[in-house]
């Protein structure tokens, strides 16, 4: 039997199994496994490259560091916007699996495909002329010895690997590998424009102190979950302006500039409770949504808010207030009678979700959502909701 004709018949069982089992003549375990592994995973993140029949899969770390699908187009519309009639060449300089490079790639006359690990080029090889990426120029190189070598290009793109040399994880830009810090100036030499995709665990304002030429930050999250961190660089002096999207069945997108009006606070919870999405919570322009959105904030530091009208559009979950109590026994029995299990989430309150579930006795899940806060007049509340859309 073949490698291909194993993985034809396998490519759908649980991998852990497979390798419990003798494996038939002729056929690499190892790379019978990391291609089922691989495709499995592109089904769910990658979903048209999993489409594409002899496709070849890295390591299972490769994948769970590539980007999706959804982060990959998002980054090619960027640059579409950011770009516009200079199509001329892009670099990719740590080019990886090469997700974001498949897409970018198509836009420009010429690519340049750059990756250190000698295993990732001959895969992004076999790979992007299965793509129909045939003019892709790849080179195994390390970013840092390769950049002197790249003329005024359109476009420099990297995505800085979040590990050291051991292996373990780091969370400080200059701690990135290659040191993107180190190297900025050389980046801004070399390009008109430059996409950094970053950890979305970095701390913003640290990266925004490093860099020098960030023009846009963009803060991506899929279905609710935070999952890319995006600085755009360029040479104009413009100002700096926070995207934040959450690419769910639709995309939702605020644009914030640099400085804002401060928060609208309110005295007395309305008919509306928000709560903003993932995104606008991690880059920090919350307060922006009183002054876009009309709503009002419920205390400094709960980044809850609220309204009497419903903002349709508002960016996050949007709830309808049906109650609410202190935690005196009395209050909590009036607000919570019958219930039996609800959704629970703490905003600036001195209790977790766990603690709080544990002392209301409530099991998880279910139509209703309590949310734990305090309020302008620092009490503590409880709100009983119900979801009027989803976020």
């Amino acid at each position: 039997m073949t490698n291909a004709e194993f993985i034809a018949l396998h490519k759908t069982d649980d991998v852990r199994k497979i390798g419990l089992k003798k494996m038939p003549d002729g056929v690499d375990a190892s790379f019978c496994m990391q291609q089922i592994e691989g495709w499995q995973l592109a089904q769910k993140k990658i979903p048209k490259w999993a489409e594409t029949k002899g496709l070849l899969y890295p390591p299972r770390l490769s994948m769970e560091q590539c980007s999706s699908e959804k982060t990959a187009l998002y980054k090619q519309q960027q640059v579409q916007r950011l770009v516009c009639d200079e199509m001329e060449e892009m670099v990719d300089l740590t080019g990886g699996f090469g997700i974001d490079f498949s897409y970018m790639a198509p836009l420009f006359q010429k690519a340049v495909y750059i990756e250190r690990q000698e295993q990732l080029c001959r895969i992004a090889q076999h790979n992007f002329n299965l793509l129909g990426l045939y003019r892709a120029e790849i080179r195994n190189a390390e970013a840092e010895n390769e950049l002197p070598n790249i003329d005024k290009v359109s476009l420099i793109y990297a995505d800085p690997a979040r590990r050291n040399s051991a292996g373990r994880k780091v969370v400080f830009l200059n701690e990135c590998q290659p040191d993107i810090v180190a190297l900025q100036d050389e980046l801004m030499k070399r390009a008109k424009l430059v996409m950094l995709k970053l950890s979305p665990m970095l701390d913003i304002q640290q990266a925004l102190r490093q860099m020098n030429y960030v023009r846009e930050v963009h803060v991506v999250s899929i279905d609710g979950e935070c999952k890319e961190l995006l600085l755009v660089m360029c040479h104009q002096e413009l100002p700096l302006y926070y995207y934040c999207v959450n690419i769910a069945k639709t995309v939702q997108e605020i644009i914030v500039p640099e400085v804002w009006q401060n928060a609208v606070l309110c005295e007395k919870e309305k008919t509306f409770l928000y709560e903003p999405n993932a995104s606008i919570l991690k880059a920090g322009v919350q307060d922006a949504l009183c002054e876009q959105f009309k709503v009002e904030k419920l205390h400094q530091f709960s980044h809850l808010y609220t309204s009497d009208k419903l903002i349709d559009d508002f960016p996050g979950r949007s709830f309808r207030i049906l109650g609410k109590s202190d935690f005196s026994k009395q209050g909590l029995r009036g607000l919570l009678a019958g219930v039996k299990q609800a959704n629970i989430t703490v905003r600036n309150f001195p209790a977790t979700v766990q603690e709080l579930r544990k002392k209301l006795k409530l099991s998880e899940g279910g139509n209703i959502f309590l949310f734990a806060t305090t309020m302008q007049d620092a009490s503590h509340v409880l709100f009983r909701c119900e979801k009027v859309k989803n976020g």
